[in-house]
């Protein structure tokens, strides 16, 4: 595990982490992730990527302590993981806003679920939406917001919480191309003043390659870490940098351990 100073640093770990299910129409078990070991430090940005099925979302849906590991543990802050709690956030691929709520009143909707509304509190979910680029629209309803726009209120809802981690599964997955660029370049932007130690799942290799720190690539079925990039990209990063030779040399990089691993299940990858 390392050393009193490093273990300090150490935000999330997990160790021979598996997770099986029953498959309903079969009845046989599935293995979905199998001997999981990583290490994530305080503050860091990761993302996840690889080939489709490969565990992705059951592996941050374990994380988020809505699954429950059939071998190993998961710490957070080293703590055991055995069950959902309020020091993690989820940001799904969709807002799921409360319609009839205002903007104010969904960022608030987290922190009320806690019991934790406080005039303080209500200040803070105003300064996170001014922090998404909402300012002035507290008082609006999600009908009169862009998807973009709906998206940015979830990520303040989740930033309102003050998480010890934030969990995104595919958050820009339903927006238009630009938007999606736009919002890549907005999360930096937000993670750079609140410093949230983040795990983001993603399709897209080149948004992995664009925020992350570093990238884990996970194999096909059953679900494991076959490496682990370093994105010494300098920050912070505009969007002009997806044009650098040495950003297209990471993206090719990974597309080519993910176009390997998907053969193994009979997928190819090019060109997506």
């Amino acid at each position: 595990m390392g050393t009193a100073a490093s273990l300090q640093n150490l935000k999330l770990s997990t160790r021979f982490l598996d997770v099986t299910y029953v498959n309903n129409k079969t009845g046989t078990e599935v293995i979905a992730l199998e001997n999981i070991n990583l290490d994530i430090k305080d503050g860091e940005f990761i993302c996840i990527v690889g080939p489709s099925g490969c565990g992705k979302t059951t592996f941050l849906n374990t994380v988020v302590g809505l699954l429950k590991p059939s071998r190993g543990e998961i710490l957070l802050d080293q703590k055991k993981i055995d069950g959902p709690g309020n020091d993690r956030a989820m940001v799904f691929q969709n807002p799921s806003l409360l319609p009839w709520r205002t903007v104010l009143d969904n960022v608030l909707y987290g922190v009320e679920l806690q019991k934790q509304l406080s005039v303080d509190k209500k200040q803070e979910a105003k300064e996170f939406i001014e922090m998404v680029g909402l300012k002035g629209y507290e008082n609006h309803y999600p009908h009169e917001l862009s998807g973009g726009m709906q998206q940015r209120v979830n990520l303040a809802r989740a930033l309102t919480v003050n998480p010890a981690l934030l969990l995104l599964d595919e958050p820009f997955s339903a927006l238009d191309a630009q938007t999606r660029e736009f919002m890549q370049g907005e999360l930096l932007r937000i993670w750079s003043e609140t410093k949230k130690t983040s795990l983001f799942i993603t399709h897209q290799i080149d948004e992995a390659v664009f925020l992350a720190d570093r990238v884990f690539v996970f194999g096909a079925r059953p679900g494991r870490v076959v490496e682990v990039i370093d994105v010494n990209i300098p920050r912070p990063r505009d969007l002009h940098v997806k044009r650098s030779p040495e950003f297209v040399h990471l993206v090719d990089h990974i597309w080519s351990i993910i176009e390997k691993e998907s053969s193994k299940q009979g997928f190819d990858n090019k060109g997506k």
